[in-house]
């Protein structure tokens, strides 16, 4: 990252005129800028225009905005991307839109906002760097020659077949009478500008997170080419083994990255890789550990593409390219969960039905094994669930674009509604043993299995959009043993 702090500084000058895209953002750090260099910066420029393809969203995200207002009627809706968020001193996160405004409009850039207001609807953006102020070449956060070329107002327009405005004209859109809905809490100068009225905001957040519960074939096309990558990241990381026994957990974590960023836009979630008793941690993000032969890693990633819709895919592998003994009866136990809960996924059954199933499977594995103090059945009612205390988390969410999709949706849509046509769930039954753990012998402390797939609702019963991943133990052996030569 460039950095001149060995240059002769002083206080820097400042570009402000009032409005949002005037601010210039620099730091204390930075050279001086004399009036005859930013003078001549601003002279001899050529233009030139990007020739952006219509994005294929754009038809889909008509029709989406068009379902919107008619849920609204009368009513001006604003939905914003997001802005940059700090992750130390000067230097921020990775910018990604926010999904509901992705979703109704398609646009990725930061700070812009979607605003639908019966039939029209406009974007208001921060178009490309202007050569008659400072930023282009000042700016750290937006400026050309800090942060690349942002399309222009034109530009996006012509993509994403909407009108869009400049980001300074918001205020004005936004002032006036008349009801209107903001989904608040993505970008402050947004929510600065409308008076907050939680229960309406709250329902415009409901309703747009309830929208995407049902999958169009665009999206599940998106979703599938999400776990066919994330199915070429998981065997990078098997074909480079030999260097993850070297280097440990961290290993896999970067693999899978390289894998996501070259491919994708970027990992859907932080990778879980859990070596040994790691694996019983359910989101161990550290990956700080070593991978040890004679145990398990548990493998939860998921690549998310560029139009963001994410993966979610879970394995568990033994380190030795074999189960053992032990290792194989719990793993095989979780397949089996597993297979109950996908095979009670069809339309018009509960959300909850695949989660029933597996963990129907997996209390009575437990009360073979001598583990519950009571009966399988009675462990299974919903005012005892003992059986949690090694399966701990629900078997199912939806999956989208966001990871844990629609978490707005009401509880009576979501997760106590029932399943239609076009849904996205994971099934992911697991159990964990922890190493501390004096209720299971020995030799299962520290053991933990997680498998998980993503399985698209259809008109008959499912499809699982990540079944080129191997998920029986013989398989999986097979499998890793191929990979690695």
């Amino acid at each position: 990252m460039t950095d001149q702090t060995s240059q002769d500084v002083s206080e820097p000058t400042s570009e402000t005129g009032g409005t949002v895209t005037d601010e210039v953002h620099t730091e204390s750090h930075d050279p001086a800028v004399p009036a005859a260099y930013a003078a001549f910066m601003r002279t001899g420029w050529g233009e030139r225009e990007l020739d952006l393809p219509p994005h294929p969203i754009a038809q889909h995200a008509a029709a989406r905005r068009a379902r919107l207002a008619e849920a609204f009627p009368g009513e001006r809706l604003v939905l914003p991307a997001g802005t940059f968020k700090v992750r130390s001193n000067d230097t921020d996160y990775r910018f990604r839109s926010d999904t509901a405004h992705t979703w109704f409009s398609g646009n990725q850039t930061s700070d812009a906002v979607l605003v639908v207001d019966g039939e029209e609807s406009a974007l208001y953006a921060r178009p490309r760097s202007s050569r008659d102020t400072d930023e282009f070449f000042r700016d750290r956060q937006y400026g050309e020659l800090w942060a690349g070329r942002r399309p222009s107002v034109k530009e996006i327009s012509d993509s994403l077949s909407i009108p869009v405005r400049h980001l300074d004209d918001l205020p004005d859109a936004l002032s006036g009478s008349g009801k209107t809905r903001v989904h608040r809490g993505l970008d402050p100068r947004v929510d600065d500008l409308v008076a907050g009225d939680s229960p309406r905001d709250d329902e415009l957040a409901r309703v747009a997170s309830e929208m995407r519960l049902v999958k169009d074939e665009w999206e599940v096309a998106e979703l599938q080419e999400a776990c066919d990558v994330t199915t070429l990241g998981f065997e990078d990381s098997v074909r480079e083994w030999d260097r993850v026994l070297e280097h440990g957990e961290r290993w896999l974590e970067g693999t899978f990255f390289r894998r996501a960023r070259t491919m994708g836009n970027d990992i859907g979630y932080d990778s879980i890789v859990g070596g040994g008793r790691h694996a019983t941690t359910l989101h161990w993000i550290e990956n700080s550990g070593p991978i040890t032969p004679g145990e398990l890693v548990l493998l939860d990633m998921g690549v998310e593409g560029h139009n963001l819709y994410t993966a979610d895919v879970t394995r568990t592998l033994p380190v030795d390219g074999r189960f053992t003994t032990v290792q194989r009866e719990l793993y095989d136990l979780v397949h089996a969960a597993q297979e109950a809960g996908i095979e009670a996924v069809r339309p018009g059954v509960p959300f909850l039905a695949a989660h029933h199933a597996a963990m129907h499977v997996l209390a009575h594995g437990l009360d073979d094994m001598g583990l519950l103090p009571v009966s399988a059945d009675e462990a299974l009612d919903p005012e005892s669930r003992l059986y949690a205390r090694w399966t701990l988390h629900g078997t199912s969410h939806m999956l989208g674009m966001d990871v844990h999709d629609c978490g707005r949706a009401s509880a009576d849509v979501y997760p106590k509604g029932d399943l239609a046509e076009g849904m996205v769930l994971t099934v992911e039954p697991g159990l964990y043993f922890q190493e501390d753990d004096l209720l299971v012998p020995a030799e299962l402390r520290g053991i933990g299995i997680r498998i998980e797939d993503d399985i698209l609702v259809t008109a008959d019963g499912y499809r699982n959009l990540s079944a080129s991943l191997p998920r029986a133990s013989a398989d999986v052996e097979e499998w890793m043993g191929r990979l690695r030569g």
